[in-house]
C-alpha cells in the first residue's frame, strides 16, 4: 500500500496564493508557533556552550549581557521582515521563496541553499551534546568520554527525533511544548537561585589553578559579584571588541524563525506565525540578558572563561547543590533534543518548498499519506545529518568546534538577505506613508546590513589562526567549512541551472500594491513582474 503522495502545484491552500504542498492545515497554534521559535534557538545549550567564549572576547568580561542586548536589535529587525514577507506570502520555504520574488531565482536558491547547510552543519553540535548529556544525566563518566558511545547516542538522537518530525507535526509541537516548558524552568531557577545567593553573600570565593593552551599555569581567583545596570552598557566595551562578540551572539539567537517555517500548517498562516516570530526574539531577549547575568554574578566572569566549554554544567553544584544540579543537565539535554528536532522541521519544509517550486528534484514533494508530514524530505536530511555527523565526529574535536564557527556564514547570508530583500519587494509600498518606510524599508534594511556587515568581520576574525585554528591553503577549517559550503551551494546551483529551466527562468515579483492592507483571507491578485 502507497504511504506517500506527490501534491502538484496549485490547488486548495491554507492561504490563497501559496501552491498548496500536502501539508496538514490549521494544526499548529500561535502559541505552538511561539514555542517552536523559541525552542529552535535551544537557549540552555546556547549558554552553556557559548556565554563563556562572549565574556572570553576581549574587555566583554561583565558587560556579556550587553552583546545579548545589542545583538537582539538586528535580529528584532529581520524577524519584523519575516513578519511582513509572511504577511504576503505564508510559504513555507521562508526566505527562499521570498528571496526568489523579489530578487531572483538564484538568490532564493542560494538562499535555501544557505537554511539547508547551517542547519546540517548545526546538527552535528547538537547531537554531540545530545550525547554527552545523556551520560551526564546517568553518571556513565566513561562512556562519556568514549567517541565510539558518544556517536551511537548522538546518531541515536537524530533517529528520534526525524522519527517524531516523520510522525505529525502535532506530535512535534506538543514535545517541543514540554520540553521548552522544561528548560525554561529550570533556567528561571537557576537564575532566582543565583541571584539570591549573591545579594545574600551565600557564594564563598574560590581559586583555581588553571592552564592554558601554551601550558602555562596561572591562579586565578573567583568571587560573587553583584549585578549592575552598568552591565547592559554596550558602550562601555570597545567596538572592535563588541562586533567580534555578537559573532557568537548571532549564533545563540539563529533558530527563531524555524517557527515561520510551519506556516502553512498554522491556525493562522499569513499573521501568526509573522507575530510568533517577534515574540520569539523578545522572549529569548529576555531569557539570554537574565541568566548571562546570573551565571556572570556567581564567580565573575573569569570563571565563565575558564569553564566556557559548559557554564551552566560548571556553576550548577554551587547554585542548586549537587541534587538539583541534575536538573542543568536535564535542561541543557531537553535543548540540545529540541533543537535537533526543530532543526529537521524548518530544513525538511524548505526543500520541499524549493521542489514545488521546480528548484529541486521533484522526489522531495513527497508527503506523507497519513501524516501530511514530507516525507523524503524529512528522512533524507535525517539520514544525511548521521552521515555528516558521524564523518565530523571521527575526524577530530578541532573540525566540531570548527563546524559550530562556521554556522555563522550561511546564518548572516540568509537572514541578512532576508532583511534586504523585504525592503526591495515593498519599495513601491515605501511612499505611502512614513510608517511604511520604516517598517518596511529602514528597519529590515538596517538588520540586514548588520548581518552582512557581521559576517565580513567573522571571515576576517576567523581566518585568523590564534581564532580559527590551523590553515589549510590559506583559510582555516571555519571558513572552508562556511564560505566553502556556500561556494559549493553555488557551484550546485550554476550545474543544476539546465536541468531546472522553468524555474531559473522566473521574473522578479514586487509586492501587489495595497497587499498589507488586505484581509489575510483575501485572494492575492497576480504578482507584478519588473
Amino acid at each position: 500500500m502507497a504511504t506517500e503522495s506527490q501534491v502538484p502545484p496549485g490547488g486548495t491552500s491554507a492561504h490563497p496564493g501559496v501552491m498548496d504542498k500536502g501539508l496538514k492545515k490549521g494544526a499548529v497554534s500561535y502559541v505552538s508557533n511561539i514555542v517552536i521559535g523559541v525552542a529552535s534557538t535551544a537557549p540552555a545549550y546556547s549558554l552553556a556552550t557559548t556565554l563563556g567564549a562572549v565574556v572570553a572576547v576581549g574587555a566583554v568580561g561583565l558587560h556579556a549581557p550587553a552583546v545579548l542586548l545589542v545583538a537582539f536589535i538586528p535580529m528584532l529587525l529581520v524577524a519584523a521582515a519575516y513578519k511582513y514577507f509572511n504577511r504576503a506570502d505564508p510559504d513555507a520555504g521562508t526566505t527562499f521563496a521570498w528571496t526568489t520574488r523579489a530578487v531572483g531565482p538564484m538568490t532564493g536558491w542560494m538562499n535555501g541553499w544557505a537554511i539547508f547547510l547551517a542547519d546540517l552543519v548545526v546538527m552535528v553540535s547538537l547531537s554531540d551534546i545530545a550525547a554527552i548529556y545523556t551520560f551526564k544525566l546517568f553518571g556513565f563518566t566513561e562512556l562519556g568520554e568514549s567517541k565510539a558511545a558518544i556517536i551511537i547516542v548522538a546518531v541515536l538522537w537524530i533517529v528520534l527525533m526525524t522519527w517524531i518530525c516523520y510522525r505529525g507535526i502535532e506530535l512535534s509541537a506538543k514535545i517541543q511544548a514540554i520540553l521548552l516548558g522544561t528548560e525554561v524552568a529550570i533556567l528561571g531557577l537557576f537564575s532566582v537561585v543565583a541571584f539570591y545567593k549573591v545579594f545574600a553573600n551565600k557564594i564563598p570565593a574560590s581559586h583555581a589553578i588553571v592552564e592554558n593552551e601554551e601550558g602555562q599555569k596561572a591562579l586565578h581567583h573567583y568571587a560573587s559579584v553583584n549585578p549592575s545596570l552598568e552591565w547592559l552598557n554596550p558602550f562601555s566595551m570597545s567596538s572592535s571588541d563588541l562586533i567580534v562578540a555578537l559573532l557568537v551572539g548571532f549564533f545563540i539567537y539563529w533558530g527563531w524563525d524555524s517557527g515561520v517555517a510551519v506556516n502553512e500548517e498554522s491556525e493562522d498562516p499569513a499573521n501568526g506565525p509573522g507575530k510568533a516570530a517577534v515574540v520569539s526574539t523578545i522572549l529569548l531577549v529576555l531569557i539570554y540578558v537574565v541568566v548571562s547575568a546570573a551565571a556572570i554574578a556567581v564567580h565573575g566572569p573569569q570563571y565563565l572563561v575558564d569553564n566556557k566549554e559548559d557554564v551552566l554544567n560548571a556553576l550548577g553544584g554551587g547554585v542548586l547543590g549537587s541534587t538539583l544540579n541534575k536538573l542543568l543537565i536535564i535542561t541543557v539535554l531537553t535543548s540540545a533534543s529540541a533543537s535537533t528536532q526543530t532543526t529537521i522541521l524548518p530544513t525538511a519544509r524548505t526543500t520541499l518548498s524549493m521542489a514545488h517550486w521546480k528548484a529541486v528534484t521533484s522526489l522531495l514533494q513527497r508527503v506523507h499519506k497519513k501524516f501530511l508530514t514530507p516525507t523524503v524530505s524529512t528522512l533524507g536530511f535525517g539520514l544525511l545529518s548521521i552521515m555528516i555527523t558521524i564523518g565530523v565526529l571521527l575526524a577530530s574535536e578541532n573540525v566540531l568546534e570548527a563546524s559550530i564557527s562556521a554556522v555563522g556564514f550561511p546564518i548572516c547570508f540568509y537572514y541578512g538577505w532576508t532583511g534586504i530583500a523585504c525592503a526591495i519587494y515593498y519599495r513601491h509600498e515605501l511612499k505611502k506613508s512614513a510608517r511604511n518606510v520604516l517598517l518596511l524599508g529602514v528597519a529590515p534594511l538596517i538588520g540586514g546590513l548588520a548581518m552582512w556587515g557581521v559576517g565580513i568581520k567573522a571571515a576576517l576574525y576567523y581566518n585568523e589562526t590564534e581564532n580559527g585554528g590551523h590553515q589549510y591553503l590559506g583559510f582555516t577549517l571555519p571558513l572552508w567549512m562556511g564560505i566553502g559550503g556556500m561556494i559549493l551551494g553555488g557551484v550546485i546551483m550554476i550545474v543544476s541551472r539546465p536541468v531546472f529551466k522553468e524555474f531559473f527562468a522566473r521574473k522578479r515579483e514586487v509586492a501587489p500594491a495595497g497587499i498589507l492592507d488586505q484581509p489575510a483571507s483575501a485572494i492575492l491578485p497576480a504578482p507584478v513582474e519588473f
